[in-house]
């Protein structure tokens, strides 16, 4: 099939061809450093993953930009997000960004976010801002004032095309440098003048200074993707002002398209305690869940779930019930890959259950048919659940499964289920998600009992059964041993 994503620049599914054959640039608006990450970035990071992961599992080249913004993103007063904090803090502008940067990577690599190929700061590439910003004034789509530099919105017929918002119908809506020295209230700033105060500042042509918020991931995704590139992805609410800005002095100052395909992931939402509405989750409002406190509650496997159960384009309300859902849905995944491990350990050679080799082609084939529709995710994680059905029948039956189908079966799980959703880990790394540690201390505790039933001590052998279940391990015993799995 067709890879297919919908395009929110013309808002229709459009079939995806890259640029550059077999080769993908993909630029995605990464976070502002000056607090821990909440379970909303989470849901862009983990949705993004899932899109690079797949891209490269259908055997695209990928190059994947994802930035670090660590000046220039301003509060509505005015106040650079990175100096209030300092403030806070009564830290240095750099401290902050260097102890939120590294928890940010922290955050992902525990939510098993694979790395972004380049991974660029604002703060180190201001010349080619500043190179962007020469080039848009000399064009006639951008003008200085008083050490201020801003984008001349009427310049640009194309103004508004990502959002459909109409220049005449707008007001000041990006919150950001307002003053009399703009020609129009839409105008944005591409460079501003510092105030004696404002520590993060650099020479320019207009001046002592920095950069602007848009023109950050305009000037680092031409560095590393080129003037045009494929796939640009970010978060919905950023539509406006920051991608609508970022599309119009980039095609300005480059006379030529930006990115060829635009995906934005819906907002992460909680209900409102007073309204019972959803609104989104986010640190303005203070109704948000550092991931490291989502991490201290549940697995990363969870979270992943939870976020992959709806498509990352559409909204998604956390609960403590969602969250239960998704934590019962995993499980139910990973016992029976679980399973097919522990039998793999004493299969035969010989193999009765060869023909679900076929329903294993069918179930490869089902899902990237349904992750080629836009990354669909939901109906993805549905196709293993299908396949999870079938395998624990198989399993339950009285069929003798050898080592080639139980094999492959781990294969599947391995391939779909781990190496492009991420929710199942590599058979070396425990089947639980926590590491090989679990599964040890597990299959310890299961001979022990088994010792302790060979001697007849069976008040020991319960004891150890229910402590187990007590810590959510049902165990199961068998013709064959006892099997394991989490409740």
């Amino acid at each position: 099939m067709t890879l297919r994503i919908f395009n929110v620049l013309g808002r229709q599914k459009q079939a995806f061809a890259p640029i550059h054959d077999g080769r993908v640039g993909m630029y995605v608006c990464g976070p502002t450093v000056y607090e821990h990450s909440h379970l909303g970035h989470a849901k862009t990071y983990v949705s993004f993953d899932v899109v690079a992961r797949y891209l490269r599992y259908r055997g695209f080249d990928l190059l994947y930009v994802q930035n670090i913004t660590d000046v220039g993103h301003l509060r509505a007063n005015e106040e650079d997000r990175i100096l209030v904090r300092a403030a806070q803090l009564n830290a240095k502008p750099m401290q902050v960004v260097e102890t939120y940067t590294r928890s940010y990577f922290e955050d992902m690599d525990a939510l098993g976010v694979q790395r972004p190929d380049i991974s660029p700061r604002a703060s180190g590439h201001v010349p080619e801002q500043m190179e962007m910003i020469e080039t848009l004034i000399a064009n006639g789509h951008a003008y200085a004032v008083d050490g201020n530099v801003y984008f001349d919105v009427l310049s640009d017929p194309d103004y508004g095309k990502l959002s459909n918002r109409r220049v005449d119908e707008q007001q000041d809506e990006s919150r950001e440098l307002v003053g009399g020295d703009k020609r129009h209230p839409a105008d944005f700033a591409l460079w501003k003048k510092a105030e004696p105060e404002h520590i993060l500042r650099w020479n320019s042509p207009w001046g002592e200074g920095f950069p602007g918020w848009h023109i950050e991931c305009s000037a680092m995704a031409k560095k590393y993707l080129g003037a045009n590139f494929d796939i640009h992805g970010g978060g919905i609410d950023n539509i406006y002002p920051h991608n609508e800005n970022e599309i119009a002095q980039s095609e300005c100052a480059n006379d030529v398209g930006f990115a060829n395909f635009w995906m934005l992931t819906g907002s992460l939402n909680v209900l409102d305690p007073d309204e019972g509405i959803p609104v989104k989750m986010s640190k303005s409002l203070g109704n948000y869940i550092t991931i490291k406190d989502a991490l201290a509650a549940y697995r990363p496997q969870e979270l992943r779930y939870f976020i992959l159960t709806s498509h990352y384009s559409n909204p998604v309300v956390y609960s403590e019930e969602a969250l239960a859902s998704a934590k019962s849905g995993w499980e139910r995944l990973m016992n029976a890959l679980r399973l097919v491990r522990q039998q793999l350990n004493q299969a035969p050679e010989s193999d009765a259950g060869n023909g679900f080799l076929q329903r294993l082609d069918a179930a490869r084939a089902e899902f990237s048919s349904v992750m080629d529709d836009d990354f669909n995710s939901p109906r993805g994680i549905a196709v293993l659940q299908d396949l999870t059905r079938d395998v624990n029948t198989l399993l339950n039956s009285e069929t003798e499964v050898g080592v080639s189908t139980l094999a492959a079966i781990d294969e599947t799980y391995t391939a779909l289920g781990g190496d492009v959703l991420g929710l199942a880990p590599a058979a070396d790394t425990g089947a639980s998600g926590d590491g090989p540690r679990e599964a040890g201390l597990i299959e310890l505790l299961i001979e022990l009992r088994a010792k302790a039933r060979a001697d007849r001590d069976y008040a020991r052998s319960d004891q150890i059964r229910d402590q187990l279940a007590a810590l959510g391990v049902a165990l199961e015993d068998r013709a064959d041993g006892t099997i394991w799995r989490l409740d």
